[in-house]
């Protein structure tokens, strides 16, 4: 996690190694995916790497870049005595050579197919596989369910714990979007405050047939987004409402405050979308945070 969102356009990967019970080694991507987790974590190791086993999220890559060599054959040079992969990588150019590379050189490679190491390469395998990023639908809700009053005044609903949090989920995220609506009424900075992760701040973006203003892009295809992996929607309900009924959502971050307006703008008029299961709930001070992944 710590590669997110740095790490683009290359997936942001963990790598580990051990030997005789002993971490000798650990890397993850570095900004502009270079050097890859598997080199970082073999440079680390050094000499120690001989004989030890290889803990990595996404399979090595078997193909030669003009950035470096492949963590394949990198691998092959160390003198690892073994290789645990957590998925295989849909890029055509390694999906199965870089394991198939390990055994060839009498190297045990073992395939996980590991949920947790899938869920932490969802935006790269959403964009390999299903040629768009992986979405996060953001909304602060009141108890009774509105991001609004009737008039769209909304600041402030939730708490400085829940606001620090989204700002988090703004680092971990390659861009950002909201409504034309939602820029005009708000004018929102969607950037990171967060102390020593400003860099960080992602792309933004605006859905809107008006004028762009500076330091933002318009959207024509909320689908296909270059080199982005992770897309957090933050603004308006018709916007989130769009992006639901075209089923692009793929995970639900509710932050819900102890509040309630009795009447306003309700982003989710029949609850939680069916297709969704809640995966995560705990308290941000005195609000609490409600997280759904689509099954």
């Amino acid at each position: 996690m710590r590669g997110r969102p740095l790490s683009r356009p290359n997936p942001a990967v963990g790598a580990i190694l051990v030997k005789d019970g002993i971490v000798v080694g650990e890397g993850w991507t570095q900004p502009g995916g270079r050097p890859h987790a598997e080199a970082v974590a073999l440079a680390q190791a050094g000499p120690a790497a001989r004989g030890a086993t290889l803990f990595v999220t996404l399979e090595p890559c078997a193909h030669v870049s003009e950035r470096g060599p492949s963590c394949a054959d990198l691998a092959l040079a160390s003198g690892l005595a073994r290789v645990v992969v957590g998925v295989r990588d849909p890029d055509h150019r390694t999906c199965g050579e870089g394991i198939a590379r390990l055994q060839a050189a009498g190297i045990a490679a073992d395939l996980a197919d590991d949920p947790n190491c899938r869920a932490s390469l969802a935006g790269f395998l959403s964009l390999k596989q299903a040629r768009r990023p992986f979405v996060t639908l953001k909304l602060a809700l009141t108890a009774d369910g509105f991001i609004a009053r009737p008039d769209g005044t909304s600041k402030w609903i939730t708490g400085p714990e829940a606001r620090a949090h989204a700002h988090l989920e703004r680092a971990m995220s390659d861009a950002i979007l909201v409504g034309g609506g939602t820029l005009r009424a708000d004018r929102p900075q969607l950037d990171v405050r967060l102390a020593g992760l400003e860099r960080r701040s992602p792309r933004r973006f605006v859905l809107t047939r008006g004028a762009v203003p500076d330091g933002w892009e318009g959207l024509a295809d909320p689908a296909h987004l270059p080199q982005v992996q992770y897309l957090l929607v933050e603004g308006g309900a018709g916007v989130a409402q769009a992006f639901l009924a075209a089923g692009l959502i793929d995970r639900l971050l509710l932050y819900r405050a102890p509040v309630t307006f009795g009447e306003g703008i309700a982003p989710l008029p029949d609850g939680i979308p069916a297709g969704f299961k809640l995966s995560d709930r705990r308290r941000l001070g005195k609000d609490t945070l409600e997280v759904y992944l689509r099954a």
